[in-house]
Formats: C-alpha cells, structure tokens, sequence
C-alpha cells in the first residue's frame, strides 16, 4: 500500500495525506492559523442604457486630478457633440438616401430627356434648297457621346468637368476651387463659379425635372428664371439629384442629355444645331478647332456665339485648346495646327443672308407655324442669296459714294420675279438687320409720280392710244369745300398738246390728272387696286399724282402685273412650308399670279410707255447698258419720299428713299439717288444673264396733218421754238 501511495507523488493522482497531517489526525490538534485577510474583488461596473435602448456598462470611476476636472466640461461637450454628430450623419445619409432614391424612380429613360425645348424650330431654306436663317429654338437631331466627335466629346469635358468620369457627380475639389476663386475676386461663395459638374449643370438644363406648365408659370422666361436659381438651397437639390442620375445613368449617356440640351447660341440647343448653324455640318464631322469654338460657347452661349462677334468666340476656343493639350487630348503640335487654323463659318452663318426677308416671312405664315410653333418646321422660299447680296451691295456701294457723309436717309429695296416671286429685300440701310423696322414692308408712303402708270393702263384699257394727246396748259379744278385747285407741273412750266406716252416720259402732272378725270378716278382705283396696291386710294383729283400712301411691295407687286402681261400679282416668299419628318406639305405657294386686270396689248403698250422712260424721259439714271429697261420714278411734293420702280424681262425691283421722321430730301428726286440704287441692283442682278426684249408692243403711229405754217409776226415758229427748247431742258433736268 505504501509503495502504491508513494507510486502517485509526482503525478497528482491518488495522492494521500502527508505525514504531518497525520499526526493531526490523532486527536493533539493546534488551532489553525489565522487567515490572511482577502483582497476586495473589484465592485461591479454600473450598468446604463444607451440612447437606443441597449443596456451598456459603464467605465470604472477613476479618481480624477485637477487636470482632469479642468478638462472635464470640454470633454462632456465633445461627447454631447460626438453623440449628436453621428447621429445626425445616420439620419442625413438616411434622408440623403431616400432623397436619392426618390428622384431615380421618378426619372425616365435617358433617351427621353434628349430634347429639352417648349418649342419648335424653324428652318429657312433658299430657293435653291440652302439654309440661308433659322428661327425659334433650333434642334439639329439626337446625338450621343458616342457618335459625335471625339474632338468635341473631349473638348466638353476638358473645359467643363475634367473629372467628368472620375467623381460621383459632385465635385467637392471643384466646389471648393470655386469658392475660393469667388471670394479671392470680391464676390460671395456661390456668386460667379459655381464648381458644378457636367451632371449638375444637366440637372439643372432639366431644371430638376420639373416640367414647364403654361398654368403655372407666367411664361417660358419665368421658369428658365427660377431654374437657373443658384442659392444655397437650390444647389442642394440640384445635388441630390445629380446623385440620382448617376445612379441611374452612365456617364455617357448623361453626357449625351447634356449634349443634346445645352443651349449653344444663335438659337441652337445642343451640339448638332449649333454644329450645322456655324459651320454647315454635323456635330460628327467638327474638326478640333470647331469643337473647341463650339465647347467654348458653353460658358456663355450668347455673347460667345460666333455670329456675334467671330474674334471673341476664337480667343474662347484659344483657352479650350490650351485645356485640351493640358490634359492629354491634343498634342502641342496638334494644338499648334488647330490654333493656326481657326474655325471659319459657314457662309450661310457669316453672311446672316435674308433678315429683313426672313422677318417678313415670319410674319407671313401662321403663328402656329412660326414665331409660336411647337413643330419643327422647314419653309422653303423664294430667296436668291445671289440677288439678295446683289441689293446689298448696291445699297452699301451708293450709301458710300453718292450720299453725304452723316446722312441718316434710309432706303429699301425688293427685287422679284414677274409672278410675285420675292426674290431679295433690303429694309433699310442697315443691309443686314433682323427684328427691326421694315421699310419694304412696313413702311407706307405717297408714292407721287410712281402712281401714273395705273391712270394710263385704266386709259389704254379703256382705247386710249399712247399717241392720244392732252393739253398740257393751266388747268384747275374747283374742289368742293377747298376751293379751286391748280396742278402744276415739276418745272412750273407747260408744254402744250402733248401724247400720253410724253406725259409719262417726262411725268407731266397736268396731262396726268386730265386722262384719270376723263377715264374717271373710279376706273383709276379699280386698276390699281386690282394690280395689288391694297392700301386706301384718294377719292380726289390728286389720286393721280400719287397722294394716297403704299407700301414699296405693294408697288413693286403692282409693276410686276405689268410686266407679266396685265395680271394682278400677289407678293409672296413661301413656295412650301413641311414639318419634318413630314413628306407633303402643309402649305404651298403664299402668292403668285391672279386675275387679268387689263388687256395683254394694254399691258404691252403701256410697257413701251414706261420704256421711254429710262430711254428718254426722266429715269435715264437708271439705263443698264446692253438691256431694255422701263420704269418710272416718284417724287412726293415736299419731296419727303422719292420713288425708282422698274423692270427688265426677268426682274422687278423697286427702290424707295427717304428719312424716317418725314424731313423732306434734300436735292433728291425719284430719277436721282434711288435710279442710281436700282441700276446698281439691276446691274449685279443681272450679271451673266443674257439680254431678253421687253415684252412691249409699239402702238400704231396716229397721222396728224401737218400745221400750217403761221406768217403772222413769226409767232406760231417761235411757240414751236420755244417748245422744242422747253422739251431739251425737261430731257436734261427730268421731273
């Protein structure tokens, strides 16, 4: 037993009791030794409850030093502001989210937010099929960042988000580099730079996706207003949702929508419109000089457009092409070649061809089809570029050489087709202009002399031979509560019995007023209103020298009746207006060739009339060398208007000139300066062109025997002398 006891020392097992123990055991027992005195357990850490409910254990309590009671109230406030801080951080991400996830339900496909306008366009295309101006809010097609150009696509985000494709559509670096210029150039943080991104700025071309509602707003211009709003609050929604689109989005296709949205100047919305308004291709073909003009002008649409100012929209694309080398997306030698060679536009965008005419068509169409339509529309019209710049020229090159320096007379011009067809229209000195006054159109003057023409077509339709003679003598004419009424002529002389057709020539009043009494003034109206001259016609003796107040189309219509053998014409520009996509039109020519007023042989022989008139008579400033030419000039009394209306075989045209506020011309009559602007138009228009006869008819000659010769005193060859003198200067001086 002993050994199997010993056995388990060392082991721990089946150990038995030690020797002194036994000794114990026998009965002799000391007391046993007083106990060492235990150490305190550590208390138990208090519990708590958090704030959400969980029950937490608090920190053992330390003695604290002075130091840490000094310390004690800043670190209650950190706490307190630790604990609210990531509070509110789990309630704004949580609000953020569902913010977030608010507006991505509500958006649509991207394929639906391409085009962002209220309203249509409209597309003015040359007789010729060229796009010669453009109106309303043009949209060239859909393009994405795909299929444009890689020049332009890189241009756009070099100049406006180079970490487009790297941040989360907000940019805090961008924010913080806008702030920081703001405030360093004088104005607040949000006023100048914004640090937007290209998602934020297509949040806001969406204008956070509310709609335009003509029931709510007050206009178009309003909503634009409050979506370009940039305060504080404004810029936080723009942000949650520009975080939505790039969740729902990808890059490019938010690229795509800013693309196709942005407003790029001169009308244009988006990079296909303004590709084909400046340089007469698509946003696929621009090369990097074009891209670079055409990124530029996203800074500021309006003033950069390049019909604007040319050399400011080159400076901006100079920057862009320094941006684009900076990053990585032109070579120095690209740059170099691309800054060499700046973009040119086209030449329907430089010339800005057809203002006064493309204002005038506008007016012409319905509303719903023009300034005011929904529609995209394309007008074809009756625009030759190649007369328009042909009037203006004339214009410019009279204005300069035989106008006084400072003079503020003003012209217009039209030139058309013997059916109607405008052809070209200048509405005033300023060859250029759009939305201003039209004197073509607009403006309505006494057309003097210009009327006669219409007092001998109502005679010659009624008979009258262009031989028929009138008295050319003191005449009056008793005018019921005015008294009597005396017509002079412009030189204050009289010339005696004279033909019709020499009444015209040398635009003799007397004779004037005799054959449109004779003929009666009602037949006179009835002519010319027929004709076209739409406006009121006087009902006194006067209508025949061209009291009552016309408007140069109208007149310039009227000669045109003249000239396509005796029917009455209605001016027109439209030949066809087409909604696109659309394969019929909607609408066909707005004018053209109407009823027969007077007899071809009239119209013929009052052609031959008229042809004496620049040959001869008082229009010989308006001969074109190598053409047959008739027309006749116009001069008001206080000489305020002053009148040349004529034509060729293949044109019309009529020039007025006068000044605005009604100050009579000084030395100006219709056969002076305004012959002068219709020969220099007729001239350029006819450059090329071979010459055509007149469509006129010689009148058969009248025999009158021959006067017998009076002895007496020598007194009938001294009237005869004399007349013959008077008939010199009247060819020399002109009426």
């Amino acid at each position: 037993m002993t050994q199997g006891r010993n056995s388990g020392r060392g082991t721990g097992r089946g150990r038995g009791p030690l020797v002194a123990e036994k000794r114990n055991l026998g009965g002799n027992q000391r007391k046993p030794a007083k106990k060492a005195p235990r150490k305190r357990a550590p208390q138990k850490a208090k519990r708590g409850w958090s704030l959400f409910g969980r029950r937490k254990t608090a920190r053992p309590q330390r003695r604290r030093g002075l130091l840490g009671w000094l310390l004690l109230p800043f670190q209650i406030v950190a706490r307190v502001i630790w604990a609210v801080s990531w509070r509110m951080g789990v309630v704004g991400g949580l609000f953020l989210a569902g913010a977030v996830a608010f507006h991505y339900t509500k958006l649509p496909e991207y394929q639906a937010l391409l085009d962002g306008r209220h309203q249509g366009s409209v597309t003015l295309l040359d007789r010729n099929g060229k796009t010669f101006a453009w109106r309303g809010d043009q949209f060239g097609g859909v393009v994405t960042a795909d299929t444009v150009s890689p020049h332009l696509k890189n241009a756009i985000v070099a100049t406006e988000d180079k970490r487009f494709y790297r941040h989360f559509g907000i940019s805090p670096r961008g924010i913080a580099s806008a702030v920081r210029i703001n405030l360093s150039e004088g104005r607040g943080p949000l006023s100048g730079h914004g640090g937007s991104t290209i998602t934020q700025q297509t949040a806001k071309l969406m204008c956070l996706g509310v709609e335009y509602d003509p029931d709510i707003w007050e206009s178009e211009a309003a909503y634009e207003s409050d979506c370009r709003q940039s305060s504080l609050w404004r810029k936080g929604k723009e942000a949650i949702f520009a975080l939505a689109m790039e969740v729902k989005y990808t890059k490019n296709e938010i690229l795509s929508i800013y693309m196709n949205r942005a407003y790029m100047g001169g009308g244009a919305h988006g990079v296909e419109a303004a590709a084909q308004r400046y340089f007469g291709k698509s946003a696929n073909q621009v090369n990097p000089p074009e891209a670079a003009m055409l990124a530029g002008l996203l800074t500021a649409p309006s003033t950069l457009a390049p019909t604007n100012n040319i050399e400011r929209s080159r400076n901006r694309a100079a920057t862009v092409l320094r941006l684009m080398e900076e990053q990585g997306y032109l070579s120095p030698k690209e740059r170099q070649m691309a800054a060499a060679n700046p973009a040119e536009l086209s030449e329907a965008a430089a010339a800005r061809a057809g203002g006064y005419f493309a204002d005038w068509i506008m007016d012409t169409v319905p509303s719903f089809l023009g300034d005011q339509t929904t529609e995209d529309v394309v007008i074809r019209t009756t625009l030759d570029q190649r007369l328009q710049q042909a009037a203006e020229d004339a214009v410019n090159y009279v204005f300069e050489n035989k106008v006084r320096a400072g003079s503020k007379a003003q012209t217009a011009v039209v030139v058309m087709s013997a059916d109607g067809a405008v052809r070209a229209m200048v509405g005033g000195r300023k060859v250029r202009a759009s939305g201003v006054f039209n004197r073509a159109t607009q403006a309505k003057r006494q057309t003097g002399s210009a009327f006669k023409p219409f007092v001998y077509a109502a005679a010659l339709e009624l008979g009258y031979s262009p031989y028929d003679r009138v008295l050319d003598a003191e005449y009056c004419l008793d005018i019921p509560g005015s008294g009597p009424w005396c017509p002079q002529n412009y030189t204050r002389k009289f010339y005696g019995e004279v033909t019709l057709a020499r009444a015209l020539r040398d635009s003799l009043n007397v004779p004037a007023v005799k054959v449109s009494e004779a003929v009666g003034r009602d037949k006179v109206r009835l002519v010319a209103g027929e004709f076209g001259i739409e406006s009121d016609l006087a009902d006194g003796p006067s209508l025949a020298l061209g009291v009552s107040e016309s408007t140069l189309l109208e007149m310039t219509g009227a000669y045109a009746g003249i000239l396509n053998g005796g029917s009455s014409v209605t001016p027109y520009g439209v030949e066809a207006l087409t909604l696109v996509g659309d394969s019929e039109p909607l609408m066909g020519a707005s004018g053209g060739m109407g009823e027969r007023v007077i007899r071809p042989v009239a119209a013929q022989e009052l052609i031959w009339m008229m042809e004496k008139v620049i040959a001869e008579g008082t229009g010989r400033r308006a001969q074109i060398p190598g053409w047959q030419a008739a027309g006749k000039s116009g001069t008001t009394s206080s000489a305020k208007d002053a009148w040349f209306i004529g034509f060729t075989a293949d044109y019309v045209a009529g020039v007025w000139m006068g000044y605005d506020d009604n100050t009579p011309l000084t030395g100006v009559t219709g056969g002076g300066l305004p012959a002068e602007i219709w020969r220099e138009t007729m001239v350029r228009v006819h450059d090329g062109l071979a010459p055509q006869p007149l469509p006129m008819a010689a009148p058969e000659p009248i025999v009158v025997p021959e006067p017998q010769p009076q002895r007496r005193n020598g007194g009938g060859f001294g009237r005869e002398l004399e007349r013959t003198l008077n008939g010199v200067l009247q060819d020399i001086f002109g009426n």
